[in-house]
């Protein structure tokens, strides 16, 4: 069957290994490449992809936050994120988000191959072991449960802006952001602001 492949990663020379990879094992597959979340997000807006290799780190994504935008966008296609790290933590809040599967930069040529079978059959593709720990991946289910709007100003407060400076950034009032902020903190299980800064910036220091 042909597949639309779209390989996200800032990391040409990575990009083009992952690639000659995929082509040489899925010869049927039409590859695309994307390196930012801006140009990842006009390919999803613009053409049907069937499988999307998410890095985590490339410019614009802020960590697990591009990936959190991607899925409240996109919420169909089925997101392989690739990482250069592997701690449990990260495949954790990973797999909280929604992706379908996670493989280290690292990864041997039989696991990638394994991995983009199964997801494209519909299945996941994670290690047993760092998924035995419920805490991150409770905290990024939780985020699920954000709008957009929510998840943008969660973004922002995640980079350090303050109310006013967001209310500005998306031209809206600034009680408006405050409203937004206490439904985020309802949602995510947070006493206040001091707390939400704590949690939204650990989802970028990856």
């Amino acid at each position: 069957m042909n597949y639309r492949l779209l390989i996200a990663d800032d990391h040409p020379l990575y990009r083009d290994a992952l690639a000659t990879t995929l082509s040489r094992h899925f010869p049927d597959c039409e590859l695309l490449q994307s390196e930012d979340l801006d140009s990842t997000l006009q390919q999803l807006h613009g053409t049907t992809i069937d499988l999307l290799l998410l890095d985590l780190n490339m410019p614009g994504s802020q960590g697990l936050n591009g990936l959190a935008q991607i899925r409240n966008d996109h919420p169909a296609v089925p997101v392989v994120v690739v990482s250069g790290s592997d701690k449990n933590a990260v495949v954790q809040q990973a797999a909280g988000f929604g992706a379908s599967g996670f493989l280290s930069k690292t990864a041997e040529t039989g696991e990638i191959v394994q991995c983009i079978e199964k997801v494209l059959a519909g299945e996941q593709w994670f290690s047993a072991e760092a998924l035995e720990s419920s805490e991150e991946i409770a905290l990024a289910e939780r985020l699920g449960r954000l709008t957009p709007q929510q998840l943008r100003i969660f973004q922002m407060i995640a980079q350090g802006l303050l109310n006013k400076q967001i209310a500005y950034e998306l031209e809206i009032t600034e009680p408006t952001v405050k409203s937004h902020v206490t439904a985020i903190l309802r949602k995510l299980e947070l006493r206040d602001r001091k707390q939400l800064i704590r949690e939204a910036q650990s989802l970028i220091q990856l």
